[in-house]
């Protein structure tokens, strides 16, 4: 017997971290994906291995605990904390496939937790639904990173392009926003846990600040959500190029994010903004009639990716 689950990648369009601080964000699935296979092991050890990511870890999944064979070790801490949440600790192998970025503020560490967790429910025959799902592979990045917003878990369950309101509810846009966009990452990666973090301690040292900072971030989306039910481009540009500055104040840009954002807007892009935690990862281009333009400038230095959105969330299966 074999257990299946794939997820989707996301993109940020507006609320990266201000969304932990209980303000709305707007985030949609793209075609990108992660995939874990789950098997019993005859050789009585439990085994995890990528061949994308080019790891293997031996797993003690009772104490959380692994031996590393190859790579590195970032993605197995999701996976042994769903291992330890779900499995009762018999060998098993798992193989990971990922065409996902790791670090490039995808939501990877999202994708492989919400696909993990499928994939062990259906090796277990526990039964589920999405709701549950999504706020389990909540609960594990929190265990993980300390702080985690809900929204990549989320979208990753039910894909699509989705609305989290202040008091997190779900609303998905019906619209058909297909805008032309480009992901630029850099090969320097992001850690959300990290950068939340940091983000957290501006907070405490400098509230009047960085409250105002976050409740106008929470305002902004809400002025997004209008643009993009109106199918307004350029007003959704002009707002991610607000949403920019918003994250330079909370600190968490970079050198080679600052580059694409402004490499992007010279040759064409209306709006360009990092999109997730920052310190690293990616960058979001609306691009309308310019996508090679900025694709060509941005791949000059950095990493780009056409993305598309889908409406294709969490898939899981079993093979007998």
């Amino acid at each position: 017997m074999q257990a299946v689950a794939s997820a989707p990648a996301k993109t940020i369009l507006f609320g990266e971290h201000s969304v932990v601080y209980g303000e709305p964000a707007i985030v949609g699935a793209v075609n990108k994906r992660a995939v874990v296979k789950i098997k019993p092991s005859w050789n009585k050890k439990s085994i995890l291995r990528s061949y994308d990511l080019n790891f293997e870890a031996e797993l003690d999944t009772a104490n959380k605990k692994y031996v590393l064979k190859k790579g590195k070790p970032g993605i197995i801490r999701y996976i042994l904390e769903a291992l330890n949440k779900v499995h009762n600790h018999s060998p098993i192998e798992i193989v990971l496939s990922s065409n996902i970025p790791i670090g490039s503020g995808l939501g990877s560490s999202a994708a492989v937790t919400v696909a993990t967790l499928a994939a062990l429910y259906r090796y277990h025959n526990i039964r589920f639904n999405k709701k549950s799902l999504a706020h389990d592979s909540h609960m594990i990045e929190q265990s993980v990173q300390g702080i985690a917003s809900p929204l990549d878990t989320l979208v990753s369950t039910y894909g699509g392009l989705i609305y989290l309101s202040k008091n997190k509810k779900i609303e998905h846009f019906k619209v058909n926003f297909n805008a032309p966009f480009i992901v630029g990452f850099t090969n320097k990666h992001g850690n959300t846990g990290k950068m939340v973090r940091y983000v957290k301690s501006l907070k405490s040292k400098y509230p009047k600040i960085i409250n105002s900072v976050i409740s106008s971030m929470g305002q902004l989306t809400n002025y997004a959500k209008q643009a993009i039910f109106k199918k307004d481009y350029q007003r959704v540009g002009k707002l991610m190029n607000m949403n920019q500055g918003f994250l330079d104040v909370l600190g968490v840009n970079t050198f080679e994010l600052s580059r694409m954002v402004y490499t992007a807007r010279e040759h064409g892009a209306i709006g360009s903004k990092i999109t997730g935690a920052g310190g690293g990862g990616s960058i979001i281009a609306l691009c309308p009639g310019k996508l090679e333009s900025v694709a060509k400038a941005i791949s000059k230095f950095d990493n780009i990716l056409k993305l598309k959105f889908t409406r294709k969330g969490v898939s899981s299966r079993v093979y007998y």
